[in-house]
C-alpha cells in the first residue's frame, strides 16, 4: 500500500493502551495523517481491579492521545463482542474443541465493528498495532496482500487470515517493517507513559484471568476419568472443556507415572463418555498426525490456493512454518498433508496456510488425520 497516497487523510488509529498502537498512533501522526484514536470496551462482566481492568488501559490511551496531539473517543462494543465472538467461544468449548477468540475478534470486532465505526466518523483508512503487513498484489493490481511482519518472532498475520479484500484496503499496519526493540525505543524517546508496558495476554479483550474459574461461571463443570488409550484409570479431569490436545501442565497424575518415567500429555477427548485420553512421552504416535481437515475456509484473495503445490502452514501460534501440500479441496473443506508429522494438531484452532511471506488464508481444524 503506497503511504504516500494517503497523507493528509484521515486515520482512525485503534488505541489500546498498550505500546503498538501507541506507536502506531504516533507514527502515523509525523507522517502527516488526520490522526484519531479510538478505545474499544469490549467486556465487562467482571471486568474489576481483580483482574486486567480496562480502567487503566483507558488512561493510558488517554495519557498517549494528549501526549502525541490527537482526539480520542471511547467506544463500547461488549454487546457485539458477546454475540460475534464470546457466544462461539464457549459454543466450541462446549463440544469439546479449542477455539482461538483473538482471530474471530480481529474479523468480527477489530475490523468490522471497530472499521464500521471509523468509517461513520469519517475515515479514509483505520489503523492497528498488529505485526503484519499489507500490499497491493503486484500480479494483481487492485487486490491487496496480508503479508507476514519483518520481525518474525512478533509476526501476528496468523491471528488477521480471515481478513477479506474490503478490510484489508482500508487498513494500514505500521509497524510491519518494525522490531518489537525499535518499538519500545520510539515510544521511549517520544516518552510516551506505557513505553515499558508488558504486552496483554489472555483472552482477547477479556485478559488473564484464572481460566477454570473463567470458564466455570459459563460452562457447568462435569467431572471424569483421565484413562490411557489402554484403558486404565490415572486420574480423574476437573471438565473436558478445560484441557487441550498436547497439554502437559495441570493434569495432577504425576505421581502416577508408569515405568518408562516420561510425563503425560493429553492426546483426546472422548465427549460421549467424559473421558480424557492421556499417553506418555511428547512423540508419542498418538500425539503426531500427518495432516488435517479444515473448514469454515477463508482465502484473502478470494482465490483458493492450488492443490498438489507445495505451500507452507501453521497449525498454531508460534509455531514454525511446516511445508504442505493442499491435497483436496472443496468450497466448504481443505484437506492438508505435511512434509513431516505435526505435533498435537487441535480441533478448534486455525491452520493458516503461507507461500513465502505471504498468507493466503485458512480455515478452522475440525480433525487430525
Amino acid at each position: 500500500m503506497n503511504l504516500n497516497t494517503l497523507k493528509k487523510k484521515k486515520v482512525v488509529v485503534g488505541l489500546s493502551g498498550g505500546v503498538d498502537s501507541s506507536v502506531t498512533a504516533l507514527l502515523l501522526k509525523e507522517q502527516g495523517y488526520e490522526v484519531t484514536g479510538l478505545f474499544m470496551k469490549n467486556w465487562e462482566d467482571d471486568d474489576t481491579d481483580e483482574y486486567c481492568s480496562s480502567k487503566q488501559d483507558l488512561i493510558d490511551a488517554v495519557s498517549v492521545a494528549d501526549k502525541i496531539g490527537i482526539d480520542i473517543e471511547a467506544v463500547n462494543f461488549s454487546a457485539e463482542y458477546k454475540d460475534r465472538v464470546f457466544d462461539n467461544f464457549l459454543s466450541e468449548y462446549k463440544a469439546g474443541r479449542t477455539p482461538n477468540p483473538d482471530i474471530l475478534c480481529n474479523a468480527e470486532i477489530k475490523f468490522k465493528a471497530f472499521l464500521d465505526h471509523a468509517m461513520s466518523l469519517g475515515a479514509d483508512v483505520i489503523a492497528t498495532g498488529h505485526y503484519a503487513q499489507v500490499r497491493e498484489n503486484p500480479l494483481k493490481p487492485g487486490l491487496f496482500q496480508l503479508m507476514k511482519a519483518d520481525d518474525g518472532s512478533k509476526d501476528q498475520s496468523y491471528f488477521l487470515y480471515r481478513l477479506n479484500q474490503a478490510q484489508l484496503s482500508k487498513t494500514l499496519f505500521p509497524l510491519g517493517k518494525l522490531l518489537k526493540r525499535e518499538v519500545r525505543e520510539i515510544a521511549r524517546n517520544a516518552g510516551l507513559i506505557n513505553a515499558e508496558k508488558k504486552d496483554s495476554t489472555g483472552i482477547c479483550f477479556i485478559g488473564e484471568r484464572p481460566f477454570q474459574e473463567f470458564l466455570s461461571k459459563y460452562l457447568p463443570r462435569e467431572l471424569g476419568d483421565i484413562k490411557t488409550p489402554e484403558g486404565k484409570i490415572v486420574g480423574r479431569h476437573e471438565g473436558l472443556m478445560y484441557y487441550t490436545l498436547g497439554q502437559r501442565q495441570g493434569l495432577k497424575i504425576g505421581g502416577s507415572r508408569e515405568s518408562n518415567g516420561e510425563p503425560w500429555f493429553v492426546a483426546a477427548k472422548d465427549m460421549d463418555a467424559n473421558i480424557l485420553i492421556v499417553v506418555q512421552g511428547h512423540e508419542h504416535p498418538l500425539l503426531l498426525s500427518d495432516g488435517l481437515v479444515a473448514s469454515q475456509l477463508t482465502w484473502i484473495d478470494n482465490e483458493a490456493p492450488i492443490t498438489n503445490w507445495v505451500y507452507a502452514a501453521k497449525t498454531r501460534y508460534r509455531q514454525p512454518d511446516a511445508p504442505c501440500e493442499i491435497d483436496r479441496l472443496t468450497t466448504n473443506e481443505v484437506e492438508i498433508k505435511f512434509g513431516q508429522k505435526q505435533w498435537a494438531v487441535t480441533p478448534g484452532q486455525s491452520a493458516v496456510v503461507y507461500e513465502s511471506n505471504v498468507c493466503l488464508g485458512g480455515g478452522i481444524i475440525t480433525k487430525a488425520i
